[in-house]
């Protein structure tokens, strides 16, 4: 039989099985087609108002003060998570001294602060997600690490780099306003801060403002609910990992079953009298294989080790074989199994143009898919829930989740997947959930709905930036981001953009933002070296930039559109500039990162006024 009508794949025991290509990309159609809606990313609603609660601290005491400041920096820095301490970090390391970090929150950590369910923890491999630990001499102590850990080492990159000293905790921005005669921004807070800087970095993540789902009568339940990014272990008793004793005589819902909840779904699952599980789209579910940190592979280490893995890691996984694979992980899984696919083509005397290529990954995307569905079988006792659980998408449609207790857990009795068959809940009542006619009476509901990607920036911000002439960022921004290589826009100048702002993505987010920091540096120190007072691009170097990126051929741009709706693209609508892949350099981070690199080394700055 041809190869484009039969191929086979392996199951997770090992026997190869055949599989028919077409079928599949049909049955990944029809369960696409089956969660499209119109709304898109309107079907979310807004943590405002009667839901503002959802987003309350519950880690600081209430009632905190402090005396306004009306000082001033070298740099204001917004965030505390791994942007912020990796931006404070480095210009520290290049003689920076006045920086201030201002944080919502109650100390540095970013997600890691907020989100402490019981399960967290790191999917990318921790020797690579962590960042600095050459420079603060630390190692994890397993491959994943667990989210205490994390949030000890955001806090140890804070006290290694003394970013404590000024940094502005439970505070949020109100506005940055740029101040043209003293070429400074000034930045006012909710604690009636004035603050001058003469640069700002906006490091806010973006994955920072959970968004609830906006099904019918939401508003109406009366029993207790939060949403995961600030879980409530006054209800649920228990810690980070788990114990959640005070669930014993409960009935709890949680809607969603994306990498949140399959982390937290199996201490539901233990500790619950009963939890119910309602499920829009399932996720691909791989192994962990977590493991301790090995003594002696920890002293084999030489300088420049995890920027080496790093590196490896994110050729790998953006699709460039490498000699070899440091990581070997769930992530790189497809890319080891095209780089044995293709050598054996070439050695058939098939000549790999790009289609060809993109068809041999798509081949080793149905493989691993196929075991990915297999494994789900030869867990999951019942039949009918098994099939509910398979996930029929391309692997990386939506970020694939590795956990080694998840699917386990709907064998047990007290456990039911409600499978909504892609329409999510169709109501709340006040003492449920309603799905098919059938409702679902519950004594708390959890949300594990995730975050806001695809609203406005300055929404997703929280606060407003007022550039030169009173142009604010929101209006200059309505029609699309406006940048040069995603830092910076014209009329703000000083202002720096980290995060997924039309440059490129990588699937270890803190290597993208490690990158994106040592560039934003790097001017800095240029500006100090001519004695110029602002960093602004040009409008024709900003203008060139944006055609450049919606112009450039987006190489995933029709493997999204083919995906099931999510996050990733935007909720099924590509295209329009609000999926998280959108508005990104198309040849990827690898080229990206290369071409900024030769643009710094030329020492021209085309497209830049440093002044």
């Amino acid at each position: 039989m041809a190869l484009d009508t039969l191929e086979r794949a392996s199951d997770s025991g090992g026997q190869e099985t055949p599989f028919d290509p077409e079928a599949l990309r049909e049955r990944y159609r029809q369960e696409r087609d089956r969660r499209l809606r119109p709304e898109g990313n309107d079907q979310y609603v807004e943590v405002k108002g009667d839901f503002s609660h959802y987003i309350d601290d519950p880690y600081v005491e209430p009632g905190f003060t402090r005396a306004p400041l009306t000082d001033g920096v070298d740099a204001l820095i917004i965030g505390g998570g791994f942007g912020g301490l990796m931006a404070g970090a480095h210009l520290r390391k290049a003689g920076i001294e006045r920086i201030r970090i201002i944080e919502k929150g109650g100390d540095f950590g970013g997600t890691w602060y907020w989100n402490r369910y019981p399960g967290a923890q790191c999917d990318i491999e921790a020797y690579i997600y962590l960042p600095l630990l050459e420079e603060t001499g630390f190692l994890p102590k397993e491959k994943y690490s667990y989210a205490p850990e994390i949030l000890a080492h955001a806090r140890r990159i804070g006290e290694h780099f003394d970013l404590y000293r000024d940094a502005c905790f439970q505070t949020q921005i109100a506005a940055v306003t740029w101040l043209e005669e003293e070429s400074l921004w000034l930045v006012t807070t909710n604690r009636d801060d004035r603050i001058r800087a003469r640069y700002v970095v906006m490091s806010n993540g973006p994955l920072n403002r959970p968004k609830l789902p906006g099904i019918p009568g939401i508003d109406r339940y009366r029993g207790h609910s939060f949403h995961t990014s600030r879980w409530d272990y006054g209800y649920t008793g228990g810690d980070t990992t788990g114990h959640l004793d005070r669930l014993a005589d409960k009935r709890v819902a949680i809607i969603g079953t994306g990498a949140t909840a399959v982390q937290c779904v199996p201490h539901l699952g233990r500790h619950a009298r009963e939890l119910y599980v309602f499920q829009r789209t399932p996720s691909s579910v791989d192994l962990r294989g977590n493991s301790p940190t090995d003594p002696a592979w920890a002293a084999s280490l030489t300088p420049g080790w995890q920027k080496r893995r790093m590196d490896n890691f994110n050729l790998l996984v953006s699709g460039l074989p490498q000699s070899e694979d440091l990581v070997s992980d769930g992530w790189t899984d497809i890319i080891r199994n095209l780089s044995a696919m293709v050598p054996a083509r070439m050695a058939e005397g098939s000549a790999m143009k790009l289609e060809d290529l993109a068809r041999e990954v798509e081949l080793a995307d149905f493989r691993k898919m196929n075991q990915i569905r297999a494994r789900v079988d030869a867990t999951v006792r019942d039949p009918k829930t098994a099939e509910a659980l398979k996930p029929w998408y391309r692997q990386f449609c939506k970020r694939p989740t590795f956990n080694d207790d998840y699917l386990t857990t709907f064998n047990r009795p007290n456990v039911t997947l409600v499978d909504t068959v892609g329409r999510g809940v169709d109501s709340v009542a006040e003492t449920g959930l309603i799905f098919d006619g059938v409702h679902y009476e519950v004594d708390c509901i959890i949300f594990a709905t995730g975050f806001e990607v695809g609203t406005a920036y300055t929404r997703r911000a929280g606060f407003e930036v007022i550039g030169r002439g009173g142009q604010t960022l929101s209006d200059y921004w309505a029609g699309g981001m406006k940048t040069l290589h995603g830092f910076y826009s014209h009329g703000f100048p000083n202002c720096f953009h980290l995060g997924v702002t039309q440059n490129a993505l990588t699937a270890n987010f803190p290597h993208m933002l490690d990158e994106q920091v040592r560039h934003v540096v790097e001017l800095i120190q240029q500006a100090a070296a001519r004695q110029a007072r602002t960093i602004e691009p040009t409008v024709e170097g900003e203008a060139g930039w944006v055609e450049t990126i919606r112009s450039s051929p987006q190489m995933n741009q029709e493997f999204r559109r083919d995906c099931t709706p999510g996050y990733y693209n935007g909720e099924g609508v590509v295209s329009d500039g609000r999926g998280i892949f959108d508005e990104l350099y198309g040849p990827g981070p690898v080229a990206f990162y290369d071409l900024v690199r030769q643009w710094r080394s030329e020492g021209g700055y085309e497209g830049l006024r440093i002044a």
